[in-house]
């Protein structure tokens, strides 16, 4: 299936200077987990979360866009990924299988929400007890960028604040990312 958007999210996804690998290998999965990628995009990491969850496992791709899920239906067929299941959301409503995610992670996401802290809230009766929410966000950009015109970033400080507030704490905090904050988070 064609869908160039979907084919740059993964391409800038996959791009070594944003460090795909080192991502996975923090977020420590492990076979027979059950993972949510929000704002799923193009896959990529949907994708290798299935990999890595293996068959008993399952890897949930949620996006607004139902042409990106279609591409991510798709590309997992082709990769022989049946684990791969694609979630349509409308609204801020997230049609997921409550207590049975080990982890949540969204990519560059928070800057699309609305009301962050409900948002949290909301995603902590779809985690196990415990469950984790992994945040990789653009850091605060400078005024004449993409980011910066547009408001494309959440600042680290603001994501913990509102996540203390949905009531999570922070687990593990990265910092080898060069353009975006990379916080994990238990309820």
């Amino acid at each position: 299936m064609r869908n160039l958007k979907a084919k740059v999210f993964n391409r800038k996804a996959s791009d070594p200077r944003n460090k795909p690998d080192q991502i996975l290998e923090a977020l420590e999965l492990r076979q027979g987990q059950n993972v949510a990628d929000v704002g799923a995009g193009g896959g990529y990491f949907c994708l290798r979360f299935a990999e890595a969850v293996g068959r008993k496992g399952r890897a949930y791709a949620v996006d607004t866009n139902p042409r990106f899920l279609k591409f991510i239906k798709n590309s997992a067929k082709e990769q022989g990924l049946n684990n791969v299941e694609t979630i349509l959301v409308a609204g801020e409503d997230l049609a997921l299988p409550e207590r049975s995610l080990d982890l949540v992670f969204m990519r560059n996401v928070c800057h699309h929400l609305t009301n962050r802290v409900e948002y949290f809230k909301k995603l902590r009766r779809f985690l196990k007890p415990k469950g984790r929410v992994a945040i990789v966000e653009y850091k605060r950009a400078k005024p004449f960028t993409f980011h910066g015109m547009f408001g494309h970033y959440v600042p680290r400080e603001t994501i913990i604040e509102e996540m203390k507030e949905a009531g999570y704490r922070v687990k593990q905090e990265f910092d080898f990312l060069p353009e975006q904050s990379f916080t994990i988070f238990s309820k």
